[in-house]
């Protein structure tokens, strides 16, 4: 019975055999890993320094400012357009009301067609009562004849006119939203790289913070003429000049005089995108600002700004002149001599005075 009962007992196993033991040795792994992690022993990533999120707010500004520019451009388009719509929104009321005015004289003259023309030759010859009358009747005949050809072509002609302005109109119209939708785009990729900066600005300790927002490098260079967080204005420094090695001094004269002397005069002043004074700026909106003080008309934006006047040479600098920066023009200040230059930085920076090698310089204009 014993053995009987023996040989009915299943064969003992081992609980971790084969593929299952395995498995087990990497959950055991795992676990381990997991410990070790939680014991604080694994290396976690280092944070990054002052310095390089110093460098990764100095790119976000620039990709903003590259975006604002753009956004420049397409208000100037979009205000072009709706502009001009205006323009020929007036013209088709005009002329709609002297295509009416012409529609009512043709109606006239078909009316009074009608009534003095619509009889045969021989029933208006025995209907007169003397041939005078007869002539005369044929006579007013064949002017209404005239009038109605007149009428007819001016009514031609004014029809004509509406349709073509309303087609130009609709145009313009079609213009304007692929402009605004554009320009909401780019108003988009502004503020995206705008919140981007703010949110590492705010890691930041706050000494650092303060040196972004005074408008310091990365490098961590001091702007130039900086006293209490504002850039002061130097007078003396409008008869400053010579290249940017800050050779010989040359006077500014005549206009670029007057646009040095305005960009002096927005020192201290804000940074918002999109603004051309004279309250704020953005970088093309001060230099905009700055010559049509001087009487100068330029185009809105840094990559327009470039080719306005007549390129100079950085060695040839002379105050007055436009310097540009960047691969992608997207960043613009006014020379004032000696190698500096005033600029509007970027936001959280005023307008400032500035060394002209913070950053890559790629090229320079005068005004004309």
């Amino acid at each position: 019975m014993t053995a009987d009962v023996a040989s009915h007992r299943k064969p003992r196993q081992h609980p971790l055999t084969g593929a299952t033991a395995r498995t087990a040795a990497g959950l055991a792994l795992a676990g381990a890993a997991t410990a070790t992690v939680l014991d604080g022993s694994a290396q976690a990533a280092p944070h990054p320094t002052p310095s390089q999120l110093r460098t990764q707010i100095d790119r976000y500004y620039q990709e903003a400012e590259a975006a604002t520019e753009r956004y420049n451009g397409a208000k100037e388009k979009a205000d072009r357009a709706e502009s001009t719509l205006e323009g020929l929104q007036d013209e088709a009321a005009r002329r709609t009301a002297r295509l009416n005015t012409a529609r009512n004289a043709l109606g006239s003259v078909a009316t009074a067609q009608y009534r003095e023309g619509s009889l045969p030759t021989s029933v208006r010859l025995l209907t007169a009562s003397s041939p005078e009358q007869y002539l005369e009747r044929a006579s007013m005949t064949d002017r209404a004849g005239v009038r109605r050809s007149i009428a007819v072509t001016r009514y031609r002609h004014e029809l004509r006119d509406v349709e073509q302005v309303r087609t130009t109109a609709g145009g313009r119209l079609a213009e304007l939203r692929k402009e605004k939708a554009t320009l909401a785009r780019h108003k988009r990729a502004v503020e995206s790289k705008l919140t981007e900066a703010r949110k590492i600005l705010e890691r930041l300790p706050e000494e650092h913070r303060a040196a972004v927002a005074r408008g310091d490098a990365a490098t961590g260079a001091a702007p130039v003429n900086e006293v209490g967080g504002v850039t002061a204005a130097v007078p003396a420094a409008l008869g400053a000049g010579g290249g940017a090695s800050g050779g010989t001094a040359q006077a500014a004269t005549g206009r670029a005089a007057q646009a040095v002397a305005y960009a002096y005069s927005a020192l201290g002043k804000p940074y918002v995108w999109g603004a051309t004074g004279p309250s704020a700026f953005d970088c093309s909106g001060l230099a905009q600002a700055a010559w049509r003080a001087a009487g100068v008309s330029l185009p809105r934006t840094t990559y327009t700004q470039i080719n306005a006047g007549r390129r100079i040479s950085r060695g040839a600098l002379a105050p007055g002149d436009l310097v540009f920066f960047y691969s992608g023009v997207s960043h613009v200040g006014i020379y004032v001599g000696s190698g500096r230059m005033i600029h509007a930085p970027h936001p959280g920076a005023p307008v400032r005075v500035a060394s002209i090698g913070e950053m890559p310089f790629v090229g320079a204009s005068r005004p004309a």
